[in-house]
């Protein structure tokens, strides 16, 4: 959007919103505008949006929409602030972009262990408050800086999805604010047509303000494994690589254990989490088909000690704090799973190519187990039936022209050895160098999506590049 009439009348009704209110707002030119209001993750993406907003009720997000409706405005918003491209500051500029760091409330319901969470909440704070609360739990990923407004609606995976299923499979009722600016409620009973596209697709359908979700009791105990491997080459690495992938694809692997598969300069490392005893574990047969020499130790746990393991490991590839990186991902049916030679093939290519960084890595994430129960038309999330997801990353001051072909090379390569059936990705792993970003996130939910936006989004109002559009008449 450019400066002009529009811009100041833009900015004359978020102030009347305001009304005098301090750290309320702030428009594009502010001082320290980016630094403290803007806050993109990937350097490497450059957004201006027109105005970011802290409202602090609903009525306020309300008021808001109305404002970026009379002045032809796109809107996003943005709980923690982690989208690769930059999305919950609009992906482009001049959106105005939704923060919902105030959106603080939480409460118990100790008859049904619903709880109710503000969709401002960073996962680590859930995790603390669900703990105090009775000692519950629930699926998610392992990034404690995650705002759970985004990751409760795309997907929301986690070591512990193989057992409990995703985050947004959590999700019993929302309170949601449409692109009208009404205030209302979304469930399996109410709404159901919206609640069906929140549950996958939020960024183009509403500004959800807070979560119903059902809960866990947390497991007694939790083995963690890891494994570390320095050989220097990644061909040495393969073999060990196709042998844990077997065990991952397994359809009768017991669901109570998540794991990854990390590649990184020199070597690889095996993490994994089992939610029960160490005697269940052995009882599992999962020890067996894993290494088990002086490169691997168990870590026995509790809850919140497994939590702060797994955030831990987590950091030391992704890091919390914003900086310049590229991206790219694959979504694996069981079927798709590359076979050994190809795994060999695969490492070796990353052995000859030039990176320019040292800081680069490749993660490779099972899913499936309680992810696959759930039919792959019961929400918008359409990747129900994938098993394993890969990630890249490489991270550059700048990023360089040469990290960038490795890392869309690796890709390349991947795609061309798994054939191509091999389609789609993870929604949360946004990415604007795919072709039809959208069909690649929702596959075969996506015609449906396009009806609901009709319905509740007509002129597509919550918008970044990657959301879903209206359907064409």
């Amino acid at each position: 959007m450019g400066q002009g009439p529009s811009t100041s009348a833009l900015q004359q009704c978020i102030e009347g919103v305001a009304n005098n209110r301090a750290g309320f707002a702030a428009f594009a030119g502010s001082p320290l505008y980016q630094i403290q209001w803007v806050k993109p993750y990937n350097l490497d993406v450059l957004v201006e949006p027109a105005a970011v907003v802290r409202p602090q009720t609903a009525q306020d997000i309300s008021e808001i929409i109305k404002c970026a409706n009379a002045n032809n405005v796109k809107v996003q918003a943005k709980s923690g602030g982690h989208s690769y491209q930059n999305y919950g500051a609009g992906g482009s500029d001049g959106a105005v972009a939704i923060d919902m760091v105030n959106f603080q409330k939480f409460s118990m319901d100790t008859k049904t262990w619903h709880a109710t969470i503000g969709a401002g909440h960073r996962l680590g704070e859930v995790d603390k408050k669900l703990h105090a609360q009775g000692g519950r739990a629930m699926a998610h990923g392992v990034c404690p800086g995650v705002g759970l407004g985004g990751h409760a609606t795309i997907g929301g995976l986690g070591p512990m999805s193989r057992m409990w299923g995703s985050c947004l499979d959590h999700i019993v009722e929302v309170e949601v604010v449409t692109a009208d600016g009404k205030i209302q409620r979304a469930s399996a009973t109410q709404n159901e047509d919206l609640f069906w596209a929140l549950r996958g697709s939020a960024s183009g359908f509403g500004v959800i303000t807070e979560f119903v979700m059902r809960t866990h009791p947390e497991p007694a105990n939790i083995v963690q494994y890891e494994y570390t491997i320095k050989l220097g080459k990644q061909a040495d690495v393969a073999p060990l690589y196709s042998k844990w992938q077997a065990l991952m694809a397994d359809p009768k692997l017991d669901r109570r254990f998540g794991s990854m598969f990390i590649m990184f300069p020199l070597g690889a490392i095996i993490t994994g989490t089992f939610y029960g005893s160490q005697e269940e574990f052995s009882k599992s047969g999962i020890p067996n088909a894993l290494p088990q020499d002086g490169n691997g130790h168990l870590v026995l746990n509790d809850w919140l000690g497994a939590l702060a393991h797994d955030a831990e490991k987590e950091a030391l590839y992704l890091s919390g704090l914003a900086m310049p990186f590229i991206s790219r991902s694959l979504a694996f049916k069981r079927q798709d799973l590359l076979g050994p030679e190809k795994i060999k093939d695969l490492f070796s290519w990353v052995d000859a190519q030039e990176k320019g960084t040292l800081l680069w890595f490749i993660i490779f994430d099972a899913a499936g187990g309680a992810i696959e129960d759930v039919a792959q038309n019961a929400t918008a999330f359409a990747h129900r039936d994938k098993v394993m997801y890969y990630q890249s990353y490489g991270i550059g001051l700048p990023v360089t022209k040469t990290t960038k072909d490795f890392v869309a090379g690796f890709h390349d390569q991947v795609v061309q050895k798994a054939g191509a059936g091999t389609w789609g990705t993870y929604p949360g792993y946004v990415n604007k160098a795919l072709v039809n970003q959208q069909k690649q996130y929702w596959d075969s939910n996506l015609p449906a999506l396009e009806q609901i936006k009709v319905r509740w989004d007509p002129k597509d109002l919550f918008h970044n590049p990657g959301t879903v559009r209206p359907a064409k008449k």
